[in-house]
């Protein structure tokens, strides 16, 4: 029995309907380098204890900081973040030009604004074909309970969402 022949751009574009909200994931490399970026593949996994994940391409310009680092910290952007977003997600130099932060647990880079954020430590990675998933332990988080930027069909989108308290 063969299997049929699936277009990737067309398998991308079907994932694209379901929406996601923004993260900036951040860690320090092994040599105490800030390194961060976009990710849109973030979940919940477990309230028990609370862990959550996301996956990393194995050919991300920060995979090998990711994949060697013990902590990172995930960001939920809020709706006013789009630049925060394409910053980095840019190929381009020093992601955290102009961007705020403090260090978190291990000295972690925390930005200042978003909607949540999740400090964590590795609890296990996977393979995961040409992604590496990253499963955290969450050691501390803190919720600011804004409208999370929104990802839809490869752009932004703008939901007029009822903000939790």
């Amino acid at each position: 029995m063969s299997t049929p022949q699936i277009d990737s751009k067309e398998f991308r574009n079907a994932l694209g309907q379901f929406a996601t909200g923004v993260t900036v994931i951040t860690t320090l490399d092994k040599d105490g380098n800030k390194a961060g970026m976009t990710v849109n593949s973030f979940s919940s996994v477990s309230l028990e204890p609370m862990l959550v994940l996301w996956s990393l391409a194995k050919t991300a310009k920060t995979y090998d900081a990711f994949n060697e680092t013990e902590r990172f910290a995930i960001h939920v952007l809020n709706s006013d973040q789009q630049a925060i977003s394409n910053q980095f997600a840019s190929r381009g130099s020093d992601r955290f030009e102009n961007i705020e932060f403090t260090e978190g647990h291990g000295g972690v880079p925390v930005l200042q604004d978003y909607s949540a954020v999740f400090q964590c430590e590795i609890e296990a990675r996977y393979e995961g074909g040409d992604h590496i998933i990253m499963v955290g332990r969450v050691v501390d988080f803190d919720n600011k309970c804004r409208p999370p930027l929104i990802f839809h069909a490869g752009q932004y989108a703008d939901l007029d969402l009822p903000v939790a308290v």
